[in-house]
């Protein structure tokens, strides 16, 4: 949350000369309403069977580069499916999340005790996120193109 996957996935697809879709956003207009409302109305268990699905979807023949909501990892079956991909886990720390967004955005999982939750969430997702990378890029204090370029680094590719 707030690592900049969307902007970073923007400016690495343009770079590339190919198409930048986010997971998200698919459910967002699938749904017709936001992510929080999607918890609120329909919980947690419902939110991550509709991203499993949309998971599922973009990366069936999807060949761009495409941005996953931070739970998508805790499916085992959504894991399986990133196999064999090419995974950029874009990371941070607390202190880099406070600064970017102030932990008081529209996170459902967030809403008590922000500071706390997201170390929770992390020390829960880390381990998953690292399974299913094939790097690891460090946000913290970069530039967007700073670590859009590590990124393309990290993977060896060049720019289209």
């Amino acid at each position: 949350m707030g690592v900049g996957k969307s902007t970073v996935g923007g400016l690495l697809a343009e770079r590339l000369g190919v198409v930048y879709r986010d997971t998200d956003e698919d459910i967002v207009a699938g749904e017709g309403r936001t992510i929080a409302e999607i918890f609120v109305d329909e919980g947690e268990a419902a939110f991550r069977a509709m991203e499993k699905r949309a998971v599922r979807t973009a990366l069936a023949g999807y060949e761009g580069v495409l941005a996953l909501g931070g739970g998508a990892v805790l499916d085992a079956d959504t894991r399986a499916l990133l196999s064999g991909h090419r995974v950029v886990y874009l990371s941070m720390d607390v202190e880099e999340a406070v600064r970017r967004t102030g932990l008081n955005v529209a996170r459902p999982l967030l809403a008590v005790n922000p500071r706390r939750q997201w170390r929770e969430l992390m020390e829960t997702r880390r381990h998953l996120y690292e399974e299913v990378a094939v790097a690891v890029v460090a946000t913290d204090g970069r530039t967007p193109e700073e670590v859009t370029q590590a990124v393309l680094d990290a993977l060896e590719l060049k720019e289209a």
